[in-house]
C-alpha cells in the first residue's frame, strides 16, 4: 500500500481510488495542484468583480439564473445553495461509497478548472484524512447537473453543518467532528457552491467499487462453475483453447482457461473420458459458462473503459478554462455511467442465473448421474440444500428485476430547466445490491459443489477444486444429517467476499 496518493490534478487511477477508499491511504496536494487552484480562482474573482453577471459567481442557480445577486448576498447564495441542496431522504449509504464521491470531487477540484479557492480543496482533503465520513442519504441523485443531493451532504460537512460519522464510526454534528480533527469549517465564496456539487462522483465511485468486486466475483464465478461441472460428471474438452478461439471473445477465453486449469488433473472427470462413456454433449448451463461469463467480463471491460475515461474528466458547471473563460457545459450528465452500470446488472444477474441452474442439477436425481437427492444424507428424512436452492432462485428473481435498466428513465425537474436526467445513481445502488446477490448465489453454488464432490469419493477431486472446497471446509462441515444451514451459507458468502479463495487456488 502506498504511504500517499498524490493529487495532481491528473488522472486517477482505479486502484489509486480503491486504496483511498478502501483502506484508508492518505491523499495530499502537490505544488502543481495548489498552483493550478490559485489560478483558476483568479478567473473567478476577476468574474465576480465584473458588471456583467456570470452563472454561478453573481447569479442564481439552474431555473433561478435569471436573477443577478450582489456582491453582499454571495456568500449567503452559496450557503443556501448548499443548505437546500442537501435535500437527501433514506437510509445512509455505505462509508466507502461517500468517501470515493469526496475523493472524485477533490480529484477535479485539483485541475483548476471549477474555480474554488486552494482552502477548499485542503479542507475535504482533511476530513478524507481524518476519516471524517458525512452522512449521504440513499435518495436525492437523479444523476444529473451531477450527484447534487449526496455532494451537497460533503459540502454541508465543510461548512460545519450536517451531520458526520468519525473514524470510529460514531455519529456526530459535523461542527463537533471537525473540531475533534482541528480543521477549519470553510466559508464559501462565489462559484465554490456549484463547484462542489456538480460532479457525478457518487456514480464513478460505484462503478470503480463495483468493477473491482465483480472483477472478482466473475474469478470466483468460474471456479464454482468448474466444481459443478465436476461435481455433474461433465466433460472438460469443450473448454479446449481450440474451440474457443473459434469465437475470439477475450472474456470467453479467459472464462474458459479458468475453468480448463481449475479442472486440471482430476480423477473425476478422468473417470469418464473415453469411449464407455454413453453421454454425448453437457447441459448448456455447464457446456456454455466461458460464453455467459465472457460476456460478462467484456461487459465489465467496456465499463472499465468508461470508468477510466470519467476518471480522467473534469465534470463541473460552468467550468473555468485555461484562458479565464467561465462556460456552461453539459458534462455533469451521467448518461455514459448509467449505461455501463445498468449494463453490469444485466451481465451480473445471467452469470447469477446460471450458476443457480448447475446447482439445481445437483440437486435432481434425475439429471445428477448418481448423487443422492438433494445432497441429503438420508434423503426424505434430510432436506439436504433444498432449501438452500430457493435462496438462490429468489435472489436470481430479484437480480432479473435490478437488471431493467433504470437509464431509461427521466424525469423532469427544476421548472423543466433539468428536463432531462440520467438516473445513474439509481442504476449505481441497485448494481451495488445486485453485487451483494451474486455474492449469495455463488456461495451456495460453492457449498453445494463441494458436497458434491465429497459425495463422489473415492475419486478425487482436481487439486484447484480440491483446494477450494478444503478452505471451504475449514469453515463448513462436509455431508452429514441436516445442520442450520443460514450460518453455513453466510460462511461461504464471507469466504466469497474475500480476496482468500482466489489466493488459495493460485
Amino acid at each position: 500500500m502506498p504511504d500517499q496518493v498524490l493529487l495532481t490534478g491528473a488522472p486517477l487511477r482505479r486502484d489509486q481510488v480503491l486504496t483511498v477508499v478502501r483502506e484508508h491511504t492518505p491523499v495530499a496536494l502537490d505544488a502543481l495542484a495548489e498552483k493550478r487552484l490559485a489560478e483558476g480562482r483568479r478567473h473567478v474573482d476577476a468574474l465576480a468583480g465584473a458588471t456583467e453577471p456570470a452563472y454561478g459567481i453573481s447569479t442564481g442557480f439552474g431555473a433561478l439564473a435569471v436573477r443577478h445577486i450582489p456582491p453582499e448576498r454571495r456568500v449567503d447564495l452559496q450557503r443556501s445553495l448548499i443548505r437546500s441542496h442537501a435535500a437527501g431522504a433514506g437510509p445512509a449509504v455505505e462509508r466507502e461509497v461517500v468517501r470515493a464521491l469526496m475523493l472524485l470531487r477533490l480529484r477535479t477540484l485539483t485541475t483548476g478548472h471549477t474555480g474554488v479557492r486552494p482552502v477548499v480543496a485542503s479542507t475535504l482533503a482533511a476530513l478524507l484524512n481524518a476519516g471524517i465520513t458525512p452522512v449521504v442519504h440513499e435518495y436525492g441523485s437523479l444523476g444529473c447537473s451531477g450527484d447534487l443531493a449526496p455532494l451537497s451532504a460533503v459540502a454541508l460537512a465543510l461548512m460545519g453543518e450536517g451531520d458526520v460519522h468519525d473514524c470510529e464510526g460514531r455519529s456526530l454534528p459535523a461542527a463537533e467532528a471537525l473540531r475533534h480533527a482541528g480543521v477549519e469549517p470553510v466559508t464559501l465564496a462565489e462559484k465554490e457552491g456549484l463547484a462542489l456539487t456538480n460532479g457525478t462522483d457518487g456514480m464513478l465511485g460505484m462503478l470503480v467499487l463495483a468493477a473491482e468486486d465483480l472483477g472478482r466475483l466473475l474469478d470466483i464465478a468460474d471456479l464454482t462453475a468448474a466444481m459443478s461441472v465436476e461435481a455433474l460428471l461433465g466433460t472438460d474438452r469443450v473448454f479446449a483453447d481450440d474451440l474457443q478461439a473459434l469465437r475470439p471473445h477475450p472474456g470467453q477465453a479467459r472464462s474458459a482457461r479458468n475453468m480448463r486449469e481449475a479442472l486440471a488433473d482430476s480423477e473425476i472427470v478422468a473417470s469418464h473420458r473415453g469411449p464407455d462413456c454413453p453421454r454425448v454433449q453437457d447441459a448448456y448451463s455447464l457446456r456454455c459458462t466461458p460464453q455467459v461469463h465472457g460476456a460478462a467480463r467484456d461487459t465489465l471491460a467496456h465499463a472499465e473503459t468508461v470508468a477510466d475515461r470519467e476518471l480522467a474528466s473534469v465534470v463541473d458547471n460552468p467550468v473555468v478554462l485555461a484562458d479565464g473563460r467561465v462556460e456552461s457545459n453539459g458534462n455533469f450528465h451521467g448518461a455514459p455511467l448509467g449505461y455501463v452500470l445498468d449494463f453490469l446488472a444485466i451481465g451480473l444477474a445471467d452469470v447469477a442465473s446460471i450458476a443457480e441452474r448447475r446447482t439445481d442439477r445437483m440437486l435432481d436425481v434425475a439429471r445428477s448421474h448418481g448423487l443422492p437427492a438433494f445432497l441429503a444424507a438420508d434423503p426424505g428424512v434430510d432436506s439436504g440444500h433444498m432449501i438452500a436452492q430457493y435462496t438462490q432462485a429468489a435472489i436470481v428473481s430479484e437480480l432479473k428485476r435490478l437488471a431493467v435498466p433504470a437509464s431509461v428513465d427521466s424525469i423532469p425537474s427544476s421548472a423543466m430547466q433539468e428536463d432531462h436526467v440520467s438516473m445513474g445513481w439509481s442504476a449505481a445502488r441497485k448494481l451495488r445490491r445486485g453485487i451483494d446477490g451474486l455474492t449469495t448465489v455463488l456461495a451456495v453454488e460453492l457449498l453445494t459443489a463441494a458436497r458434491a464432490l465429497d459425495l463422489r469419493a473415492p475419486l478425487r477431486p482436481a487439486p484447484v477444486t480440491a483446494a477450494a472446497r478444503d478452505l471451504l471446509r475449514q469453515r463448513v462441515g462436509g455431508p452429514g444429517p441436516d445442520r442450520h444451514l443460514a450460518p453455513e451459507i453466510a460462511a461461504a458468502q464471507d469466504l466469497v467476499a474475500s480476496e482468500e479463495l482466489l489466493r488459495a487456488i493460485r
